[in-house]
């Protein structure tokens, strides 16, 4: 069965258009449920004025939400920032301490025999090049901190531990 109504949207003003939607017998469908219901079943006002008490405590409601919402980013976005500065300053400040550490007097391997790479690993040393004789060699790199190896330091770690390491010489 059709129902056919016919508004004069020209001669009628907003609250009268609401006024015959209530108490028509047409019926909408929600577009986020998909859900049919019957527009005289709903609260139908013009946003543009006064609110009807419930709807005005609704809006209240979710503008209190919108701004917990809010505070939450905002502090969020601190925590994050925070976080991302002193990052940054412990990788700055790794980036500086390796390059001294070889001079560093606690680490025992003579500084003529380290050699920097600095990125990925920070440097190779030569056990026993100042006497002319290598007796083996390490791939140094240095953690300050909690800082852990990355993947291209694990990778090079897993593969002088597999003995997956040779020497080639080019000409």
């Amino acid at each position: 069965m059709e129902i056919q109504l016919e508004f004069n949207v020209d001669t009628m003003n907003t609250n009268q258009l609401i006024r015959s939607l209530q108490s028509s017998s047409l019926i909408a469908e929600c577009p986020l449920c998909n859900e049919e219901f019957r527009l005289s079943d709903v609260l139908m006002f013009d946003g543009l004025g006064k609110f009807p008490e419930s709807a005005e405590a609704r809006k209240n409601e979710l503008l209190l939400e919108l701004r917990k919402r809010v505070d939450d980013l905002k502090k969020r976005k601190i925590s994050a920032t925070k976080g991302a500065e002193k990052k940054a300053i412990e990788v700055g400040f790794g980036k500086i301490i390796e390059k001294f550490i070889p001079g560093y007097r606690d680490l025992k391997i003579p500084i003529r025999e380290c050699r920097p790479l600095f990125d990925p690993i920070d440097m190779i040393v030569f056990h026993g090049i100042t006497n002319l004789k290598v007796n083996s060699l390490t791939f140094l790199e240095v953690k300050s901190g909690n800082s852990r190896l990355n993947k291209h330091q694990r990778l090079i770690q897993d593969a002088v531990l597999d003995k997956k390491v040779g020497f080639r010489r080019y000409i």
